[in-house]
């Protein structure tokens, strides 16, 4: 697609543009892009709050029928910042999901708490409702926090190099924050992907009903934005009530009641690590997760 305007869309407190999220339209389809793929579009928070500004300009253009999430480079996204230069979880931001108070200046579970239910829980779970469709391309990595970005979405579109993993099991941890597993593949399925931490493939992602489409890698800026350009065809009030009723249906199944219950698990095994191991990651810092083979 042909972008009729493409602009830089992120900034970090303090710091000048650095372009951490592109925003482009080609007619009726938005494409946010996250642009960090020298760390194969880690997510920090510049990242994060870049994403919702993108999301929240795609809600409130009336051109835009269709909203499209990518990944710049190799890789969807290798998930949250664990360790790259620019990693700025310490930092203040805007609150912008929730009412929890800064967590820069807190300490403990009360900080890491307040951050990830804004950061984490509380965007995704806005993302989930736009009232817009919303299709993950997604190549490469998918993993952890990458995996929340794009279960939020309402289609995902996978090159057949796109690999999907939640190895957070590794530092003691249930899974990821916005713990959708149970909803977007069949409970044992979800069991084995938790307790290995194995990479599960395109191919094997489509089998299990967690993607749409699997389509070669050379291809899937097309394919995608042709799926999105037919789905702008439809009506826009169409398409939104759609989207909240397939949505409240995942709610009456206990979507939202259960990301509440495992976040609570989720955090209850960072002070365990907290506790009894070198850090709330259980010392899995980016070298080790690479090497156990994440």
């Amino acid at each position: 697609m042909t972008a009729a305007h493409d602009e830089p869309h992120g900034t970090a407190p303090g710091t000048a543009d650095d372009e951490v999220v592109r925003y482009a339209v080609s007619g009726p389809v938005a494409t946010v892009t996250m642009n960090r793929p020298a760390y194969r579009n880690a997510q920090n928070s510049a990242m994060t709050y870049a994403l919702d500004r993108a999301f929240y300009r795609a809600a409130a253009d009336d051109a835009v029928r269709v909203v499209v999430l990518a990944g710049s480079g190799d890789h969807f996204s290798a998930g949250h910042d664990i360790g790259t230069p620019e990693r700025d979880a310490h930092l203040p931001f805007d609150r912008k999901a929730g009412l929890w108070w800064d967590h820069s200046d807190k300490a403990g579970a009360e900080s890491r708490f307040a951050r990830e239910s804004e950061v984490y829980l509380g965007m995704c779970r806005r993302w989930r409702e736009l009232p817009k469709p919303v299709i993950a391309s997604v190549q490469g990595a998918c993993v952890a926090g990458g995996l929340m970005l794009a279960w939020v979405c309402d289609l995902i579109v996978a090159a057949e190099d796109a690999f999907f993993a939640d190895p957070v099991v590794r530092m003691g941890i249930p899974g990821v924050e916005y713990f959708a597993h149970p909803w977007v593949m069949p409970p044992r399925i979800a069991k084995e992907f938790l307790f290995t931490g194995e990479r599960m493939s395109a191919r094997r992602a489509y089998e299990v009903g967690m993607v749409n489409r699997v389509v070669p890698r050379d291809e899937l800026a097309d394919r995608t934005g042709e799926l999105a350009a037919r789905i702008a065809d439809m009506p826009r009030m169409g398409l939104a009530l759609t989207k909240r009723a397939v949505n409240q249906a995942e709610d009456l199944q206990g979507l939202h009641t259960g990301l509440d219950s495992v976040f609570g698990l989720h955090h209850l095994a960072h002070a365990h690590n907290a506790e009894t191991a070198a850090d709330p990651l259980g010392g899995m810092d980016v070298r080790a997760m690479k090497k156990a083979g994440s």
